[in-house]
């Protein structure tokens, strides 16, 4: 029983997404209301239908307090949670207490952070958000919530799944000498290659790295390249398995390593065939309904002709008796369904790997940081489970900067507006609106922009002329409009395809074709043991031995986003230091289960955990070291900002909390140096004493990153 849902202040919805039971659920209860002999309404109009009170009190609520509830709970233990976005209200659900208020807002969070990725600055503007979520052609919507939807399913099942997503930090594959090897022929024969090639269409290779399931085997940045943040590669790694989605039961080469690959193949062709049987059934079907109804006999073609809506005169007699000589009404109505159904999972088509898709992502430069700048991702297939991700520069991306520019401009200036600063006030600081004045008409003139001169020039005459009214609060709804009009040339440049920045101009097949076929060549005698690799990443073997009693860790490095664990297999097949099945199931609820409690209480301010739980004893210590006195020297503890329950959830993903709050926060009594965040959660027998517990966590700390053990450093 889960939903997300985006709607507009009207309750129009902007996109939803529900499992199955949720989808049941609505059905059944509009569907109960409808008329006899009428059929269902659509899932939509039912799903506005239920949500409508809720985001007409929230807006009325807003309109009148100025505030409105983030959470509540339903008669039925329903949890619902709800995040109000300029004109967009986001609400998540849960009806089967798998899910809590936690959980849901960071699902939230999460949603918001890939809408940056799939629409950059446009999401600045709701007017047109809600055009880009709820385009007028049906098919277009359909196809792009289907996006949407599976973006959201892939990040449910990773966060479930895979510990890198639940700490959200990036697991790198444990080999320094293969990873360093990859990482040189990326730098020196991949990249090198495509950017000096003719047919790459004005773009440039900023970054390439190669995916094991969700693990980074290797990462190459080019000189020119900003650096990638951890939010925005995890975004990255949830579209790449999205759109190439690999199951590690599937990839599990079990008793026959050897023969990995093989299986590989055989396991993608038998689940092939699988659907193949299912699609041939359902004709098989279809096919015997129309034998049945064909009485004449002959052999010739028959074709289904949908009948027409019943009249109020024949709607009451076609309740009571089924049509002579044929199917009953509503047996014909559900085949009809059920093919609608089949036919609108098919026309999505599968991903062209030659298109690239368009993403935004956070640059750094010494001008500033930029947000959600315009990027080309390729992600080529190597082999089931292994992917190659190459993120290029597109020619016309000064344009994005230049709009970011401007449209930090007018929002200072609509902050301080609505402070109260007026005249000379309101335009101080960088950047600064005269500025804007005398740059902002040469920057787009080569864009047709008719309305944002109007609106600009409207701008002018009351800002900057005698007779205006000047710098008041008259001027904030000009500020809106000139901000909403900036948007919408960021979206005619970068999300159109007839604008400068138009995805037709790509790398050329062949170019992608060819670094494909390299870094296969590159990896085809490790490719079996890498899907290994990626299971078996760390074992707790050569831990056992100094450190008895401990179960698992989970280190990372939250200043460049990277973690540390032992892996764990959950599977009937493969059999690990935590046994296998329910008991390796068992570990890990436990492991989930101490992160969402360690979030809650660095929530509230604390860096140090420790707790029993039945034989189990669990300990969560987070610190800083300073880098620039001496490498690996602890800061001393110090308070830790206390975060309100409606904040943004803790992790790196949909918002980095370590490096924007924590880190921030601890820095400025340490400025002008490197300080780096570490973070320790270690699960323990519970019969060993406490002591003996605290001195392993000291000794694991320091031993996971030693340079000469640890290949990310």
């Amino acid at each position: 029983m889960k939903c997300l849902l985006i709607a507009s202040e009207s309750a129009e919805v902007l996109f939803h997404w529900t499992d199955s039971e949720f989808q049941q659920s609505v059905q059944e209860q509009y569907g109960a209301s409808q008329e006899e002999g009428q059929g269902l309404p659509a899932f939509e109009d039912s799903i506005s239908t239920l949500f409508a009170p809720i985001v007409i009190s929230c807006s009325t609520m807003v309109d009148r307090l100025g505030d409105s509830y983030t959470s509540f709970t339903t008669e039925n233990n329903h949890v619902y949670v709800l995040h109000q976005i300029d004109e967009c209200l986001y609400i998540a659900v849960n009806g089967d207490g798998e899910e809590g208020e936690d959980t849901l807002r960071r699902k939230i969070y999460v949603m918001k952070k890939m809408l940056e990725v799939l629409f950059g600055m446009v999401t600045l503007s709701s007017t047109l958000l809600r055009r880009e979520l709820r385009p007028q052609d049906t098919g277009q919507r359909a196809r792009l919530w289907k996006q949407l939807q599976t973006l959201l399913e892939t990040y449910s099942h990773l966060q479930q799944s895979d510990q890198s997503f639940l700490v959200e930090a990036v697991e790198r594959l444990i080999h320094p000498t293969l990873c360093e090897q990859c990482i040189e022929f990326l730098e020196r024969r991949l990249v090198q290659q495509l950017n000096c090639s003719v047919e790459r269409a004005g773009e440039e290779v900023l970054h390439a790295f190669i995916l094991v399931h969700t693990k980074l085997l290797a990462f190459y940045s080019s000189r020119n390249a900003s650096t990638l943040s951890t939010s925005d590669l995890l975004a990255l790694i949830i579209m790449a398995q999205s759109m190439y989605p690999s199951s590690m039961e599937l990839d599990d080469p079990g008793p026959e390593v050897e023969n990995g690959p093989q299986l590989l193949t055989r396991h993608h062709h038998n689940m092939f065939l699988t659907i193949s049987l299912i699609i041939l059934t359902v004709f098989v079907c279809f096919a015997s309904i129309k034998e049945g109804e064909n009485t004449s006999g002959s052999g010739q073609e028959s074709f289904y002709t949908p009948e027409p809506s019943p009249t109020d005169q024949d709607s009451s007699s076609s309740a009571d008796e089924p049509k002579k000589g044929g199917t009953p009404v509503l047996m014909q109505r559900s085949h009809l369904q059920m093919a609608e159904d089949s036919l609108r999972t098919l026309e999505i088509p599968p991903p062209d790997p030659s298109m690239p898709r368009r993403v935004f992502l956070e640059v750094s430069l010494k001008e500033g940081l930029y947000p959600m700048m315009p990027h080309s991702m390729y992600c080529l297939p190597l082999w089931p489970g292994i992917t190659l991700v190459l993120i290029t520069k597109i020619p016309t991306s000064p344009v994005a900067m230049s709009v970011y520019k401007y449209l930090e401009a007018f929002a200072k200036l609509e902050k301080r507006l609505m402070e109260g600063q007026e005249g000379s006030a309101a335009t101080r600081g960088q950047p600064n609106i005269h500025e804007v004045r005398s740059k902002l008409g040469l920057s787009f003139k080569f864009i047709q922009t008719g309305q944002l001169q109007n609106v600009w020039t409207e701008f002018k005459s009351r800002a900057f002329s005698r007779g205006g009214p000047g710098f008041n609060r008259d001027l904030i709804p000009w500020c809106k409009n000139m901000r909403t009009q900036l948007c919408g040339i960021y979206k005619q440049c970068f999300l159109t395809d007839s604008g400068p920045g138009d995805s037709s101009q790509h790398l050329s097949s062949s170019l992608q074709e060819r670094a494909q076929i390299m870094v296969q060549e590159k990896l085809m005698d490790w490719k079996d043991f890498l899907l290994v690799k990626s299971r078996r990443n760390i074992t707790m073997v050569s831990y056992l031995e100094d450190f008895p009693g401990l179960i698992h860790f989970i280190c990372v490095d939250r200043s460049t986003g990277q973690m540390i664990a032992p892996s764990l297999s959950v599977t009937e097949r493969t059999s690990t230091e935590l046994g296998k099945g329910p008991v390796a199931q068992f570990i890990k609820n436990k492991v989930w289960n101490l992160v969402s409690t360690t979030r809650h209480y660095l929530q509230k301010g604390y860096s140090t955990v420790t707790l029993r739980d039945g034989d189990f004893f669990f300990c969560y210590f987070l610190w800083f070291e300073n880098e620039t006195i001496k490498k690996g020297f602890k800061l001393e503890a110090g308070d830790i900002p206390v975060l309100p329950d409606d904040f943004a959830p803790i992790g790196m993903l949909a918002w980095d909390y370590y490096s924007r709050k924590l880190l921030r926060y601890y820095s400025k009594n340490h400025q002008g140096e490197v300080v780096k965040c570490y973070e320790l959660l270690t699960v323990h027998l519970g019969v060993i004493p406490p002591e003996i517990i605290l001195q392993h966590c000291r000794q694991l700390a320091s031993r996971l990153w030693e340079p000469t053990r640890n290949p990310l450093l």
